[in-house]
C-alpha cells in the first residue's frame, strides 16, 4: 500500500512538473487553450443530452465542437467586418470633437482640454486596426487548435477528472467536488448568463438606437452587447460617448443628449439586467458584483483578454477555498464543544467513589483484573491494526 501511494505521488509530481514545462514551451497558445477548456465545461451537458438521444460519442462531440466554432467565427467576424466598414466614420466622429470643452459650474468657467485625448485615441484606433490585419494568419491558426482540443475534451469529458480523483485522497473528494460545482457555476455565470445578458442588451440598443436617429444602428447595438461583457460599466461608457457626441459634436443635438441618457440608461443598462439575469441568475455563480469587476478588471490587465474569464473563475475560487476552510473551522469548533460537554457532565454527575467502603481483600484482584483488560484491549487493537489490509 505505501509502495502503490508512493509510486502515485511520484506520477502526480512528474505531472505537475510536465504540466508546468507544457505551459512554458506552449505560452503562446495557452490563452487558446484555457478558452477551449472553459468552454468544454460549458458545453459538456449539451453533449451529454445528445449521447443520451442516440448519437454516438465522436457524433455528439462533432456536432457540438462545429456549433461552439461557428458561433466563435461568427461573433468575432461580425465585430471584425462591422469595425472595420465603420473604421473611418468612428475616426471623423473622434476628430470632430472640439479642443477644448468649457464647463460652467457654480458660476466658473472649467476648460477641458480634448486634443490630447482625441490624438491618444485616434492613434490607439489605428494601431488596433493595423495589428488585426497582421496577426489575421495566427488569429486562424489559434481558431483551428480551439477547434480540436475543444473536440478532444467532449470525446473524453470525464477523463481529467478520474484523473484527478485517484490522485486525491478519498477524504479531499468533496473539496474537489465544492470546487467542481464552483468552476462550473461562475463559468455558466460568464458564458451563458452574460451572453444571454449581451443579446438581449443589443437587440434593445437597436430598437433605441433606431428610434433616436442614430446612424449605424447595427453596429451601436453590437458595441453596447459586447460592453455588457464588461461589469459595473457596461453600456454605459458607449451611452455616454454618445450623449458627448451629441453635445459638442459638428451638430449639437442637447434634446437627444437627454434622450439617451434617460431612455437609453434605462432600457439599454437595466432592462436587460433586470429581466433576463433573475431567469437565469439560479444557474451562475453567488459572487458580488464588486467581486467579480476586481476579477474581471485584475484578470484583463494581467494576462490580456482571456483575463475577462480567468480572473473572476480565480476570484469565485479563492471565495470557495474561503467557504470551506470556515465550514471545516466551525465543524472542528462544534466537535470540541461536543468532546467538552460530555466530560464534564459525567465527572458532575458520577457517584463518588471515597463513600464506598474500602475492601482490602478484593482491591488487589479488582485491580488486577482492571488492569489487564486495557491492556488486552490495546493488545487485541494492535493487532487488529496489525493484520488489517486496508492500512497505511
Amino acid at each position: 500500500m505505501h509502495l502503490a501511494r508512493r509510486r502515485r505521488n511520484v506520477v502526480a509530481g512528474l505531472l505537475a512538473l510536465f504540466a508546468l514545462c507544457a505551459a512554458y514551451v506552449l505560452w503562446e497558445v495557452i490563452g487558446t487553450v484555457f478558452f477551449a477548456i472553459t468552454v468544454a465545461y460549458v458545453l459538456v451537458p449539451a453533449r451529454n443530452r445528445l449521447v443520451a438521444r442516440g448519437f454516438s460519442r465522436r457524433v455528439a462531440s462533432a456536432l457540438v465542437t462545429t456549433g461552439a466554432f461557428a458561433v466563435v467565427l461568427f461573433v468575432l467576424g461580425a465585430f471584425g467586418f462591422l469595425l472595420y466598414q465603420r473604421r473611418q466614420s468612428a475616426f471623423t466622429l473622434i476628430e470632430s470633437l472640439p479642443d477644448e470643452l468649457s464647463l460652467e459650474v457654480a458660476g466658473m468657467v472649467y476648460a477641458v482640454e480634448l486634443s490630447t485625448v482625441v490624438g491618444a485615441v485616434t492613434a490607439t484606433l489605428r494601431g488596433v486596426a493595423t495589428g488585426l490585419a497582421a496577426t489575421l494568419p495566427v488569429v486562424l491558426l489559434k481558431l483551428m487548435l480551439f477547434a480540436i482540443l475543444l473536440f478532444g475534451l467532449l470525446l473524453r469529458p470525464g477523463a481529467t477528472g478520474d484523473a484527478f480523483r485517484r490522485v486525491v485522497p478519498d477524504a479531499y473528494h468533496d473539496v474537489l467536488i465544492a470546487l467542481n460545482e464552483r468552476i462550473r457555476q461562475t463559468l455558466y455565470g460568464i458564458y451563458v448568463l452574460q451572453a444571454a445578458t449581451a443579446f438581449g442588451t443589443a437587440l434593445v440598443a437597436l430598437v433605441v438606437f433606431y428610434a433616436l436617429g442614430y446612424e449605424a444602428v447595427f453596429t451601436l447595438a453590437i458595441v453596447a452587447g459586447f460592453l455588457q461583457f464588461i461589469p459595473v460599466l457596461g453600456p454605459s461608457v458607449l451611452i455616454a460617448l454618445l450623449a458627448l457626441v451629441d453635445l459638442v459634436g459638428p451638430t449639437p443635438d442637447p434634446t437627444r443628449a437627454a434622450l439617451v441618457v434617460v431612455v437609453g440608461g434605462v432600457l439599454i443598462g437595466a432592462v436587460p439586467d433586470a429581466v433576463i439575469r433573475p431567469r437565469l441568475a439560479s444557474w451562475a455563480a453567488d459572487l458580488p458584483t464588486s467581486l467579480y469587476f476586481i476579477g474581471f478588471v485584475g484578470g484583463v490587465l494581467t494576462v490580456g483578454a482571456i483575463g475577462f474569464i480567468a480572473g473572476p473563475l480565480v476570484v469565485a475560487l479563492v471565495v470557495e477555498t474561503v467557504e470551506l476552510l470556515a465550514n471545516d473551522t466551525g465543524s472542528a469548533s462544534e466537535a470540541d464543544a461536543d468532546d467538552v460537554g460530555p466530560s464534564v457532565e459525567d465527572d458532575t454527575d458520577a457517584p463518588p467513589e471515597a463513600d464506598d467502603p474500602p475492601d482490602t481483600g478484593d482491591s488487589p484482584s479488582e485491580s488486577a483484573d482492571g488492569g489487564s483488560s486495557p491492556s488486552d484491549s490495546d493488545s487485541s487493537g494492535r493487532d487488529q491494526s496489525g493484520t488489517d489490509p486496508t492500512g497505511d
